[in-house]
């Protein structure tokens, strides 16, 4: 796809976006979930895909908003270019020129990329909110979240989605396989109780109407 191809598509998208505006009536909800990034070398790398990978009940939010936090301190989030992946190694390159290493940093004792890195997150922030829309993430169409690195050696990354809105099926609740079971357990064992608790009573009028 040519540069001129990239812009029309992108007018094209705006332009829906802004003829969608509607009122939605429907059951509210939250989920929250704590997903792992793989390790990355130091650098500015795209992460959409993998995010929404791990995060399949945002397809149940008919509008809403999710909120992406990371869990670190050396690390960043970041919304731009996802479409020339020559944009992140000069958004590298930039900020390692804006906050280089060597400088008489106090905070030292982890390597000389650690106080870079932790100055690097202050600039660009530790989360993100995006609004929902039919359960995908309403993003511009060159648009991605990226996952700024700062350290040389890092190990995976936490991340935390919150998921808020209103839901496209509202007899549906968001919850994920291990709710799901925990909740079956609870209800099933209640059950059996409740059988427990008939059996005794009919047990009781046996044997009054016998003695």
């Amino acid at each position: 796809m040519n540069l001129s191809s990239k812009l029309a598509t992108d007018s094209d998208s705006k332009s829906n976006m802004a003829s969608s505006a509607r009122i939605i009536q429907s059951n509210s909800a939250w989920f929250q979930k704590k997903i792992n990034l793989r390790p990355q070398h130091r650098g500015v790398h795209l992460v959409t895909e993998e995010i929404l990978r791990q995060v399949p009940e945002l397809s149940q939010f008919a509008m809403g908003l999710c909120h992406v936090q990371i869990l670190h301190t050396s690390a960043s989030l970041a919304l731009n270019e996802s479409w020339d992946p020559d944009v992140r190694d000069d958004m590298e390159m930039m900020l390692n020129k804006i906050v280089p290493e060597g400088l008489p940093y106090r905070h030292s004792c982890e390597g000389p990329d650690d106080m870079p890195a932790h100055v690097k997150a202050c600039f660009l922030g530790s989360s993100l909110t995006i609004p929902i829309t039919e359960g995908k993430l309403n993003i511009g169409t060159w648009q991605g979240v990226w996952l700024c690195e700062h350290r040389d050696h890092a190990g995976s990354r936490k991340i935390l989605i919150t998921l808020n809105g209103c839901l496209r099926d509202a007899t549906c609740t968001p919850m994920s396989p291990i709710t799901s079971i925990i909740i079956l357990c609870y209800i099933l064992g209640h059950i059996s109780a409740l059988e427990n608790f008939i059996l005794n009573i009919s047990l009781s009028s046996v044997l009054k109407t016998k003695f």
